[in-house]
């Protein structure tokens, strides 16, 4: 009875299967899904890239959107870097899900940096059930990091203040990794004004943005890295998602 009442909040079959694998009182769930509370969070973890991702409300959900980022990523890093062995750091790591999966699909050192400890605390939990070895630092984003890169990634907070978001997220989703000020712009500007110090020769710079920020930041990107190339591309809902600066 229970599974039909669960299926019609829209959970789909693979969700609710996992979610009674992990449960100890399905009532008790269903009364948190009522109250649209993530069931990721009552899982405790997502599939992402293949790859088991923990989470908790000290982290974001991982998407897909994220998945496609990572995909991109990796394809463009195999045109320009070939067999090198890359340096990596991922920005705003949440749960890790960004470095840990780059770390087992590349040839690899990666950093991770957030500035909630919280947060990684997750992040690296997820590094070792994935057998990854991940430099994690807590830090606000590349300040006073001195390191050089071949690729720079994130998925900062790019939601504006004011911007509605789906309920669920915004009540149960850690705000800190959600909002930026600036009219969601600020983390763009801080890791762009930094990262002109933080890239080797041959780099890539890959974001996931919001839809409506990619002709902003595509500005922000001419005035620090005037001559390298900067690519807007779409999700699969054919919404504006990442920005790609590459110096070949």
């Amino acid at each position: 009875m229970m599974d039909s009442e669960i299926k019609q909040l829209g959970i789909s079959n693979r969700e609710l299967e996992e979610l009674k694998k992990v449960s100890k009182n399905l009532e008790q769930d269903y009364q948190q899904l009522l109250k649209k509370y993530p069931i990721q969070y009552l899982i405790g973890y997502v599939n992402f890239y293949g790859y088991k991702i923990t989470v908790n409300e000290s982290v974001l959900i991982p998407r897909y959107e994220t998945e496609y980022l990572i995909e991109k990523t990796i394809n463009y890093s195999k045109k320009l870097f070939k067999d090198k062995k890359l340096n990596i750091i991922d920005l705003g790591t949440g749960s890790g899900c960004i470095a840990v999966t780059l770390a087992k699909e590349l040839n690899s050192t990666v950093t991770a940096v957030d500035i909630s400890k919280s947060a990684l605390e997750i992040a690296k939990i997820n590094a070792k059930e994935n057998n990854v070895n991940i430099n994690f630092i807590e830090n606000d984003m590349l300040n006073n990091i001195n390191a050089k890169f071949d690729i720079i990634i994130s998925n900062p907070p790019y939601v504006k203040e004011q911007e509605n978001i789906m309920e669920s997220v915004r009540l149960y989703e850690p705000n800190i990794a959600l909002y930026a000020t600036d009219n969601g712009l600020h983390f763009y500007k801080e890791i762009l004004k930094t990262a002109v110090n933080n890239v080797n020769d041959k780099f890539i710079i890959a974001f996931e943005i919001g839809y409506d920020e990619g002709q902003d930041i595509i500005d922000i990107a001419k005035y620090y890295f005037p001559k390298s190339k900067i690519l807007l591309e779409k999700d699969l809902s054919n919404k504006d998602r990442y920005i790609f600066i590459i110096n070949e």
